[in-house]
């Protein structure tokens, strides 16, 4: 950005992490929201022209094989990557009344401020168009009412990039101090998270804590399975055995919605805790600059 005299700011803050939305097709989806905007999935996909449930948090290892982020680091930014071309990227339109936009710059510990003209001059040298919708309207969607965003569905769906050595992230000068002016409080939902460029895919790919969705998922059916089978054969007086192939196809059908689900409650924790550990950061900082006068 400095190559392109983009003014910005950069504030440090302790690790947070969201996530990136996917269709069913496997589409993939950047979506940046002020942090009062509500965004309905349900709308925003029938917008899209993805039916009610078209649109879903995308599964972690996307992050790393397109937008060459690990969890937490998803952000405009990624999309510079050639693996991110076809992941289409859609901004709350208010950041238009905002004077500072706030971003993570592919790594979750640190937060980028710009206005959103300098956001489209950034898009655009990567030859980005920026798009500001309203992200809170409720079209109607039918045969004479089209999808009014499905100009945004990506034709294609993205390549994972290839495995690449691990890299640094490019480091940008830091600013400790707390912005003056309110308009610099954080308005935003930072979307992104970036760390080593290309680190190994069993880096991030599998959370080592609880943040593992498919390791979660996984364990809900393993503690339902036997209580099912158990009661089930009871009352119908069927082997359980018999059982079994009925409780799999239950399973199947049920884990993407189920890992959908608790995603979005993770991706809402993360968020809450970004929000509740970037205000601290600012807080600390408003209260170092009064002892200091």
């Amino acid at each position: 950005m400095r190559e392109l005299n983009i003014e910005f700011s950069c504030y440090d803050h302790p690790v947070v992490l969201t996530v990136e939305e996917q269709d069913k097709k496997h589409r993939l989806y950047v979506v940046s929201a002020l942090a009062g905007t509500k965004v309905d999935m349900k709308i925003l996909s029938q917008r899209l022209g993805l039916g009610k449930g078209g649109l879903r948090m995308a599964p972690e290892e996307n992050l790393l094989e397109v937008l060459q982020v690990p969890l937490g680091c998803v952000t405009p930014f990624a999309l510079l990557n050639e693996s991110a071309s076809a992941v289409s990227l859609l901004l709350d339109q208010g950041f238009k009344s905002k004077q500072s936009c706030y971003f993570h710059p592919l790594t979750n510990d640190v937060t980028i401020a710009l206005s959103s003209s300098n956001l489209d001059k950034f898009l655009m040298s990567i030859g980005r168009q920026p798009a500001y919708v309203d992200l809170e309207a409720s079209p109607v969607v039918g045969k004479d009412n089209p999808p009014d965003l499905a100009d945004f569905v990506p034709s294609g769906v993205p390549n994972s990039a290839e495995p690449i050595e691990k890299v640094t992230p490019t480091n940008v000068p830091r600013q400790n101090d707390v912005p003056k002016e309110k308009t610099c409080l954080p308005e935003v939902k930072a979307k992104p998270k970036v760390q080593n460029k290309g680190a190994e895919k069993t880096q991030s790919k599998i959370p080592t804590n609880g943040a593992n969705v498919e390791k979660f998922v996984n364990d809900v059916f393993d503690i339902m399975s036997p209580l099912f089978l158990s009661e089930v054969s009871k009352k119908l007086n069927v082997k359980q055995e018999e059982l079994s192939s009925i409780f799999d196809g239950f399973k199947e059908q049920a884990t993407i919605d189920l890992e959908s689900v608790t995603t979005s409650l993770k991706n809402a924790a993360y968020t809450a805790g970004f929000e509740a550990g970037f205000e601290t950061m600012l807080n600390s900082g408003l209260k170092g600059q009064a002892s200091r006068k």
